[in-house]
């Protein structure tokens, strides 16, 4: 099809592309409020070990001082500085990523009545793939990350012996269930909201606080302990990661801090007994289906003191979505009985390698490429299952009716009413107020009151269907001061169902 000579035309086109472009790219509420959460979970996390971090270079100071230790601190304390210089390197370059990618998302500083703070689109879309992708950002980061690891392993030939295998920085995507090797910045950055790709720069932060606390702690190791008085014992936590992607493995560790043999502990992670060995026990599961998920962990301790200590403590984690794939109700959070839902699907993996499926309703292709109508017969949940290149992601939806309609006569539906308006209405009608859909609802039955003024005696009319026409002798009297109360009132909507709803009072005047 040719381009339209007419300048205003052509403008016209390309907002409509843009247009249909920002729809297909939206991204639920739910997954943008999983993916704060996480993120704000892992800063917490990188703020607690920065402060295990400064107490070990504390003690190595205090080491540096003490004659017994002093000849062995001047061999590894500064090794332990030189971890502590590449660590803050990688993470205020890590820290400027996350800065230049918010500018990228419209990046605004807002007033909240208190403080200034940051506002920019979290659910964009573009500003991921353009900078680490397009620009080339995504593999300038992997090769800092290799950086970084190689120079924190040649600190010292013990120190590479002893982490090489498990140093926690490691910039080898997962491999897929066909064991392709998949690409660094696909994998992380690709058409992901930048909410998410913060969450991703966040957890490498997360990582590089690790190594460093791990190199840290084994130089310190060579001196002597670091002197710290326990009083207490505590519940200890954590995970091999916060977020995921679907049948990579996680790790969940629970143990009690200040461990000894007299401290007897009983935990359940995820409702599973572990086995505890040297005051801890793992728990590990293969993550599935795309979103936030929780584990709960559960039990009690026998403390130094004899006494019983609860455990109630949960762990947080995001499971992402393989190649970019999404489903969006164009319309609303929930699928309603009755009534064609649309739904966009988007698969950056394209759509020759993509399968869509349904449970608990219908889906139907509906127009162009992602666009699909789901029609639901029932209360409770559906969800729709994609298939991209064999990466598999079920995305969960519940299935309501639809909300009751409200009854009106002329403008009103119900309260004051003037006299002249009312009675000289033909038809009753039922509404559907506040509701993106176009459904109606008609009329069945419903039984009038008449009250008040000109009628002494209260007065009850059957009308069938919205007609008026069988109460126009009573509308005929009705004067201000008279009162009409629609009451029993049936209707029956898309679905076919009949049901009952509260009627409206009117008070003529």
């Amino acid at each position: 099809m040719g381009l339209p000579a007419e300048p205003r035309q052509k403008m016209i086109n390309v907002m409509y592309l843009v247009l249909t472009a920002i729809l297909a790219l939206n991204v639920s509420n739910e997954v943008i409020t999983a993916f704060k959460v996480v993120n704000s979970s892992l800063i917490t996390s990188n703020q607690n070990i920065s402060a295990s971090n400064n107490t070990l270079y504390k003690s190595l100071e205090e080491k540096l001082t003490e004659p017994q230790s002093k000849e062995k601190a001047e061999i590894w304390a500064p090794k332990a500085m030189e971890a502590r210089r590449l660590s803050a390197a990688m993470n205020i370059y890590l820290d400027s990523l996350k800065h230049a990618l918010k500018v990228a998302a419209d990046l605004r500083m807002k007033w909240d009545g208190k403080d200034s703070i940051e506002d920019y689109r979290t659910d964009n879309l573009d500003a991921s793939t353009r900078m680490f992708e397009t620009k080339g950002e995504g593999e300038r980061l992997k090769n800092r990350l290799d950086e970084y690891k190689d120079a924190m392993l040649n600190i010292d030939p013990t120190i590479k012996a002893q982490f090489a295998n498990n140093f926690p920085v490691n910039t080898i995507p997962p491999k897929t269930e066909q064991g392709k090797q998949k690409d660094f910045t696909q994998t992380f950055f690709h058409m992901t909201p930048t909410i998410a790709a913060l969450t991703i720069l966040s957890k490498f932060q997360n990582n590089v606080k690790n190594a460093e606390n791990m190199v840290v702690t084994y130089c310190h190791s060579q001196i002597g302990a670091v002197e710290v008085h326990m009083d207490q014992v505590g519940v200890l936590v954590g995970q091999n990661s916060n977020y995921l992607m679907p049948g990579q493995e996680l790790t969940v560790t629970a143990g009690v801090g200040a461990y000894s043999s007299s401290v007897k502990s009983d935990i359940s992670i995820n409702g599973q007994p572990v086995n505890m060995v040297n005051g801890q026990g793992q728990y590990k599961t293969t993550v599935s289906g795309a979103g936030e998920h929780t584990i709960q962990i559960n039990g009690s301790f026998t403390n130094e003191n004899g006494i019983k200590v609860p455990i109630h403590q949960t762990v947080n984690y995001v499971v992402g979505t393989p190649g970019g794939a999404a489903v969006m109700l164009d319309k609303m959070n929930v699928f309603y009985i009755g009534v064609p839902n649309p739904v966009t699907i988007s698969s950056g993996t394209g759509w020759d390698k993509t399968k869509v499926s349904m449970s608990g309703g219908t889906l139907t292709p509906s127009g162009g490429p992602g666009k699909y109508t789901v029609k639901v017969s029932s209360v409770g949940n559906a969800s729709i299952s994609v298939n991209a290149d064999g990466k598999v992601s079920t995305y969960p939806f519940r299935v309501k009716r639809i909300p009751d309609p409200v009854v009106k006569v002329g403008p009103s539906g119900g309260g004051r009413i003037q006299s002249v308006v009312f009675k000289n209405q033909n038809f009753a009608r039922a509404d559907l107020e506040n509701f993106d859909f176009d459904a109606h609802f008609n009329i069945v039955s419903a039984t009038l009151y008449f009250s008040g003024a000109n009628f002494p005696n209260v007065q009850s009319a059957e009308i069938r269907g919205g007609s008026l026409e069988s109460v126009k002798s009573f509308l005929q009297r009705s004067i201000p001061g008279t009162s009409v109360t629609f009451d029993n009132v049936k209707v029956q909507g898309p679905d076919g169902v009949i049901r009952s709803i509260p009627g409206p009072g009117f008070i003529l005047y």
